[in-house]
This record gives C-alpha cells, structure tokens and sequence, in this order.
C-alpha cells in the first residue's frame, strides 16, 4: 500500500524539485523583509522581478523590491515594461525624510538626460516634499510608488496613499534609474532588482 501512494507521489514530487525556487516559493525575505512573490497593482497581478538591499559603505540603509508584469533581467527590458509596476522599499534604519528626498534628486539627475529630468520635475518637487513633510522614515515603515496607466505614480507611505498621483510617466522612469540607471544607488542592489545572481563577496 504504501509503495502504491509512494509510486502516486513521485511525478508530483520530482516536478516540484524541478521547478526554479522563484516558482515554488510564495515569498522571498531579504533582511528580514519579506517580500511577497506577487502583488496586485492597478487591478493586475505583477510578480516579484527582484529584491535586495541598499549598503551605505557596511551598513543596511533599506530592502527594495521590484514588481513587473513579467520578469525583466536587464534595465532596458524593466524601464519599457507596459503596464503597472511597483518599487517598494523598507527601511532598516531611521532615514531622514530631508535627506531621503535630496538622495532621490541626486540620483534621479544623475541617471537622465536634461530633458528627462525637466519632464521629471514636477513630480521631483512632490516627491521631495512629501518626504520634508514625512520628517523621518523609521526602521520598519515602508514605501511604495506605483506607477498605474491612466492614473500615474501613486505614492503609498506604509500602506496608504499619500498626496495626489504623480502623472507624468518620465518621472517614474526616472525613479527607477535611481536604482536601475548607469549610476546606480547600488551596484548590487540593480543585480538584485533585475533578478540577476548575487556575486560572490562584497565591497563596502
């Protein structure tokens, strides 16, 4: 009896193992984070492209994960995925709100054209102020901008929406080259973010 519920059982098993980890598995934790295998955004359901940590020299400054329609392991492929998206970050320490929305600036600059980033301002301005506003993201709290078709960027601060969408879609272009662009926040983090394997080591 129990060869015949073994023999039941083996294809079963023996198609789990072979699928990828990614497949299998409901949600990845990074951190201590956990990060959901799929998210619904906009109405659709977008899968986990990638997820990983932000060093500042040693030390873990926040978790970010990526969410796409489907998987995208180069930053061209990511930035030209239609539909919605989400890029979803946890703080692992206090991070000035101040600081936190110069740092998006900065980067956001650094990684466009002119001509990108004066499309990008408006919701450059919105976004560093909302951060002034906030005053400090605690360890714990989160955040998310979405970027939904037809509606815009939608910022949510631990859940829940804050200010009114951000609708031009060069700044949420803009935004992900802050961490997907040719000068990253993090070198690491990209790979993480584009699902690419972690290399070995790691500089500070």
């Amino acid at each position: 009896m129990r060869r015949r519920i073994a023999a039941a059982l083996l294809p079963a098993l023996m198609l789990a193992l072979m699928q990828p980890l990614s497949a299998r598995a409901d949600s990845v934790e990074v951190a201590g984070v956990k990060y959901e295998a799929q998210q619904d955004v906009g109405g659709q359901k977008l899968v986990l492209n990638g997820a990983g940590i932000r060093y500042k020299l040693v030390i873990k400054v926040y978790t970010a994960g990526l969410y796409l329609a489907a998987k995208s392991n180069t930053p061209e492929a990511a930035l030209a995925a239609p539909g919605p998206k989400r890029l979803h970050i946890v703080a692992l320490r206090d991070i000035d709100g101040n600081d936190l929305g110069k740092l998006f600036t900065k980067g956001m600059e650094q990684n466009s054209t002119r001509e990108e980033f004066s499309k990008s301002i408006n919701g450059v301005l919105k976004i560093a102020e909302l951060f002034a506003s906030k005053k400090e993201l605690t360890k714990g709290e989160s955040f998310s901008v979405d970027w939904i078709p037809g509606t815009g960027a939608v910022v949510l601060i631990n859940g829940k929406p804050a200010g009114e969408p951000i609708k031009e879609p060069e700044f949420y272009s803009a935004l992900l080259r802050i961490w997907l662009g040719k000068s990253p926040a993090d070198d690491q983090l990209k790979d993480a973010l584009l699902g690419i394997p972690k290399k070995s080591g790691r500089g500070g």
